[in-house]
C-alpha cells in the first residue's frame, strides 16, 4: 500500500490542529500592550503547542519517508498517534485560560506523554512491519530520546500539582531535546545511498 495518502491525511489533521489552536487566541479588548498582560499564559501555552505540533510533523515526516510500505496495523498506529496530537487543542486552551492551575496543566502533560507513547507505539510498529533490519530499526534503535521524554512527561505531571512551574519547565525542556533536528533517519538514508 503507498503511503502517500498516510502522509497527505497526518499532515492534513495537524494542519487542522495548529488552526483549531490559533482560532482559539482571542484578540484583546485594550489598545496597549498592558491588555496582552491578561493573554500571556493562553499565548505561551499555544506557542509550547505550536513547537510541539512542529516537532511531531517534522519527525513523523522522516519517519515516514524512511518506511517502505504502509500496512494496517501501520495505519491504526498512526491513527492513535493522531488522536492524542488532535487533543492539544483542547489542552492547550484549558491550560493557558486557568493560568496553569494543577490540573490542566497535569492533563497537558498526560496528553503529551500518551502522543510520545503513540509516536513510540508508530515506530515499533513500522519496525514490527519491516523487521529488524529495516531504516527505520536502524536509526531509532531504543530510542532513547523517546523513552526519556516519556518519563520526563510523568514526572512533569506529578509536579503540576505542587510546582506547576517546573512541570511547564519539563515540557520546555522536552521540546528543546526535540527542537534540536533528529537526524538519525537522515544519517541511516544517506549511509545507504
Amino acid at each position: 500500500m503507498s503511503k502517500s495518502r498516510l502522509e497527505a491525511f497526518s499532515d492534513g489533521v495537524l494542519a487542522i490542529i495548529i488552526t483549531i489552536m490559533v482560532l482559539e487566541l482571542h484578540v484583546p479588548l485594550g489598545k496597549d500592550f498592558d491588555a496582552l498582560r491578561p493573554l500571556l499564559p493562553v499565548l505561551l501555552t499555544y506557542v509550547l503547542s505550536f513547537v510541539y505540533v512542529g516537532i511531531y510533523w517534522n519527525n513523523h515526516h522522516h519517519l515516514l519517508h524512511a518506511t517502505k510500505r504502509v500496512k494496517g496495523s501501520i495505519l491504526w498506529a498512526n491513527l492513535h498517534l493522531l488522536f492524542w496530537l488532535s487533543l492539544f487543542p483542547f489542552v492547550t486552551g484549558w491550560m493557558g485560560v486557568s493560568g496553569f492551575a494543577p490540573h490542566p496543566t497535569a492533563l497537558y502533560g498526560m496528553v503529551l506523554m500518551m502522543a510520545g507513547f503513540a509516536y513510540w507505539v508508530l515506530e515499533r510498529t513500522i519496525i514490527s512491519a519491516e523487521g529488524a533490519d529495516s531504516i527505520v530499526a536502524k536509526a531509532v534503535g531504543k530510542d532513547r530520546k523517546g523513552i526519556l521524554s516519556v518519563l520526563i512527561y510523568a514526572v512533569a505531571i506529578a509536579f503540576a500539582f505542587f510546582g506547576h512551574w517546573i512541570a511547564q519547565c519539563l515540557y520546555v525542556i522536552v521540546a528543546l531535546i526535540w527542537l534540536v533536528p533528529d537526524r538519525r533517519i537522515e544519517r541511516v538514508l544517506s549511509s545507504l545511498e
